[in-house]
């Protein structure tokens, strides 16, 4: 397992650890709920080192990414980005990704853990065109800020205006002496930055965020908070509910795909299930009565089997949420359903994000 390079701060603090996809997480500090609520109310820190990060260099580079991810790599402004899947032939998902053009290079964001297989993958397919890989990973670490007064607390850290950007718009700030790439990011549930550290950085800007914050209740966001808040705004993870068994259309990705570019790996499939107007399942929001269910569990409706669960999450308010994958005409609100084994369940429409207002 990868360690965190801030393992021994966050350890001074009284931090918990764990591991996702090889990699260590800060897994908790302090009591979950008032991390739940500073998140929502006033702003969060979270360590995301571990997410991958690739950069792609040549003259071939836009073409080639282009021609590989499901969005328009090549319409991108220099300072803008977006979200997109990289896929099978068969439509099948390899991965989800941010891509970020910068004036030479690209970079390719990933879920912690799939830095490796996506490199790869790319790799794999680049047969003539001149393009670069590089794995950044090791070289920086990534901070998450986010809430209503991440933009405030990040004007104090710089002692400037941070900047107002969009989702997935970015730019370089200098941060505790540091040249850090700052990044619109709606976070789980809450608008807000993540921040592309220095790793040699890391600490320096950790603890000026931290300092920064002090006066806005600032609270650290682990792994399990996260996975709460992330669960209860209906963002889908990858490795957790998205796999390389899914389309990106049953994930409700559809702001990640582009219908105006030419081909791309797998686009004939999605222009198919686009074409005849469905899939037949979708990931939907889920509501439960009883005890959370294993990611795993099947879902029923009326003794037939209809879906099963991929993520579920106790808020510190007390509801009991979840995500899944339901036969498509169930993915509305209001569908009563049986949790295999006990318990009941209770659509509460398609899991996809909700648009957030930037500061």
């Amino acid at each position: 397992m990868t360690a965190l390079p801030l393992h021994a701060l966050h350890e001074a603090e009284g931090a918990t650890f764990g591991e996702r996809n090889g990699r260590e997480v800060l897994l908790s500090q302090g009591p979950s709920a008032d991390a739940f609520w500073a998140l929502k109310r006033s702003a969060a820190l979270q360590d995301r080192t571990g997410r991958g990060l690739l950069k792609l260099t040549g003259p071939d580079r836009e073409e080639f990414l282009h021609g590989q991810t499901t969005n328009d790599v090549e319409g991108l402004a220099i300072g803008h980005g977006n979200g997109a899947a990289l896929l099978t032939a068969k439509g099948k998902m390899l991965g989800e990704v941010r891509v970020l053009k910068r004036a030479d290079d690209l970079l390719v964001e990933t879920e912690l853990g799939f830095a490796e297989a996506v490199k790869t993958a790319l790799e794999r397919n680049c047969i003539s065109e001149e393009v670069e890989f590089a794995d950044l990973t090791s070289e920086y670490g990534q901070l998450g800020l986010y809430g209503p007064e991440a933009h405030a607390i990040l004007t104090a850290a710089l002692d400037a205006p941070a900047p107002g950007v969009a989702e997935h718009e970015h730019q370089v700030v200098v941060l505790a002496g540091a040249e850090v790439i700052a990044i619109g990011a709606w976070g789980p549930g809450a608008p807000g930055y993540d921040l592309l550290v220095p790793t040699v950085a890391l600490e320096a800007v950790w603890k000026a965020l931290r300092s920064a914050g002090q006066a806005k209740n600032l609270a650290v966001l682990g792994e399990d908070v996260y996975e709460l808040a992330r669960v209860e705004a209906g963002l889908p993870r990858y490795g957790v509910d998205m796999t390389e068994e899914t389309n990106p259309l049953e994930a409700n990705l559809e702001r990640d795909i582009s219908y105006k570019k030419g081909c791309y790996v797998g686009q004939e499939v999605i222009a198919k299930a686009t074409f005849r107007g469905h899939v037949n399942k979708k990931l939907a929001r889920l509501s439960f009565a009883a005890e959370l269910p294993a990611p795993g569990v099947e879902l029923q409706l009326d003794g037939r089997v209809v879906g099963k669960v991929t993520s579920a999450a106790l808020l510190p308010d007390g509801r009991k949420l979840g995500l899944g994958y339901v036969k498509r005409d169930l993915a509305k609100a209001g569908v009563a359903l049986t949790v295999a084994g006990g318990g009941a369940a209770e659509t509460l429409g398609l899991a996809q994000p909700v648009e957030l207002q930037r500061p």
